[in-house]
């Protein structure tokens, strides 16, 4: 059995895993290039007893270009990554 797995980043809303077996290579491709999946963390191939990360082959051939993450970005998910330390503090 083959399927794949596209996880999809929410930002602060959290993360999504689509995870459907009848969807093929071709379709998940078709689904990132018409943008109906966007945000995308990481796509795995999964086949038999094995994973394989294949964001990047699948992006491509998209015709996506991959793009870095900007101090902005960067900046953000650190104040993310603080506000959810301070969320397990003691009272």
């Amino acid at each position: 059995m083959q399927y794949f797995v596209v996880m999809i980043d929410y930002g602060r809303r959290g993360r999504e895993a689509i995870v459907d077996p009848e969807l093929t290579r071709r379709e998940v491709v078709s689904r990132v290039a018409s943008g109906e999946y966007t945000n995308v963390s990481f796509i795995h191939e999964i086949a038999g007893c094995s994973v394989e990360d294949v964001t990047d082959d699948i992006l491509s051939e998209a015709g996506l270009p991959e793009i870095p993450l900007t101090g902005a970005e960067l900046q953000a998910n650190t104040l993310d990554h603080v506000r959810d330390r301070r969320k397990h503090e003691p009272v």
